[in-house]
């Protein structure tokens, strides 16, 4: 594929290859291998725990692989040996081998001055005391440790307690770690030392290394990308990711490209495959790696996505959870989604279609995918609300399916 440039349209199927969406599901029942395939090769996964419909993390797989078991996901990332969790693009799982890669990271970690941890006084002898409690006692959550006598909490604490802020303190130093997550989502703690292996946990990355190797993952997730692209994936300005992108270039590993379209220069992965076609059929995350940089997302499909949750509901346009729906190379439509649990159904809110668009075909397409959905979330029927262009040729599919 030596290609120098690249149409719009095979830049998205480069894409959507590199996330893994021109391979078929799987036929044999997903397993935690399938899952630990998923989140290696895209590097990492967010963790968000917003429950409306399913964490996000949880659909990231679910999107790529089908329904699977949730122990399934639990024994793949926290098995102690695949994965761990890190500040990374946000707080994210990611592989094991990272641990090292991500040094930088925890060396700079700085909890915000707003933190009440702050506000203690000798809160250092506090730190050194939630410290010892987890060598003496093993894995703990915050609600095992003593309440800190300490400030109220004030706007802008998020909720946290001060025995909290120290676990995460430590979380973020890398003196601890996750061990586990409890059904509530709740983070248990232990000490690094006993989770990491010696041979990552031992070794020690430079700075520009652990970067240059993070934007060649990034890289490779991504198949085709801007510098900004590449960046973000990890959360690295640009300042410091430039030079490190300039090595790769230099090493062979991307290569600059042009993009119908695109403003930028694109930078193509050595590995990048363009497929004929991609087939896909997925509902994504809001926090997933194809479209969680809204610029890359609005350059690849055409399609500008913001998340509405914290807009106040008169506001929004299109929804408070909103999935976009990818259709073959193209996001679709977009479909406001709640899991109602106690009623047994998924409730669809509101349902757009993309302009210029044959509903009847996204909605044929968009039932089965949504009765999947909820056959995974145990949910026994769907019903869907008028609102949306999409809405009722969207209700009549759903009859049908």
């Amino acid at each position: 594929m030596r290609r120098s440039r690249f149409s719009a349209a095979e830049a998205r199927r480069i894409a959507l290859a590199a996330q893994g969406f021109d391979r078929a599901r799987p036929d044999a029942v997903v397993n935690s291998g399938h899952i630990r395939r998923v989140i290696d090769s895209l590097g990492l996964l967010q963790l968000d725990f917003v429950n409306v419909l399913v964490p996000a993390h949880y659909l990231v797989p679910f999107s790529r692989l089908g329904p699977y078991a949730t122990d399934a996901f639990r024994r793949a990332v926290y098995d102690r040996e695949h994965f761990v969790e890190h500040w990374a693009h946000e707080a994210s799982i990611v592989p094991m081998s990272s641990w090292p890669l991500l040094g930088y990271r925890r060396r700079g970690y700085r909890q915000t001055p707003h933190s009440p941890l702050f506000r203690l006084r000798n809160h250092r002898r506090y730190l050194d005391d939630v410290l010892d409690i987890v060598r003496q006692h093993g894995a703990i959550t915050s609600a095992d440790l003593p309440p800190a006598p300490g400030p109220a909490r004030r706007p802008g604490d998020w909720n946290r307690s001060v025995p909290r802020w120290a676990l995460e303190y430590h979380f973020g130093e890398g003196t601890l770690s996750v061990a586990e997550r409890l059904p509530n989502f709740q983070r248990v703690y232990d000490l690094a030392e006993r989770l990491i292996p010696d041979q990552h946990r031992g070794r020690h990355v430079a700075e520009e290394e652990g970067r240059r190797a993070l934007l060649s993952q990034a890289a490779a997730a991504l198949g085709v990308a801007t510098r900004r692209d590449l960046a973000d994936y990890f959360r690295m300005p640009m300042q410091a990711a430039a030079p490190r992108l300039d090595e790769l270039a230099e090493e062979g590993v991307i290569r600059e490209v042009a993009v119908d379209g695109w403003r930028e220069p694109a930078w193509l992965h050595r590995d990048a495959r363009l497929p004929r076609r991609v087939d896909a059929c997925a509902l994504l995350s809001p926090f997933d790696p194809l479209v969680w940089f809204r610029p890359r997302s609005e350059r690849l499909f055409e399609f500008h996505y913001r998340i509405e949750i914290y807009v106040p509901e008169a506001q929004r346009r299109w929804g408070y959870y909103v999935l976009p729906f990818l259709l073959g190379d193209t996001l679709v439509a977009r479909v406001d989604l709640k899991a109602e649990r106690k009623e047994g159904r998924l409730l669809v809110r509101a349902a757009h279609a993309e302009p210029g668009q044959d509903t009847t075909r996204v909605a044929g397409r968009l039932a089965a995918e949504l009765r999947q959905l909820a056959g995974w979330l145990g949910l026994d029927a769907i019903t869907v609300a008028r609102r949306g262009d999409l809405a009722q040729a969207l209700r009549g599919a759903v009859r049908r399916d």
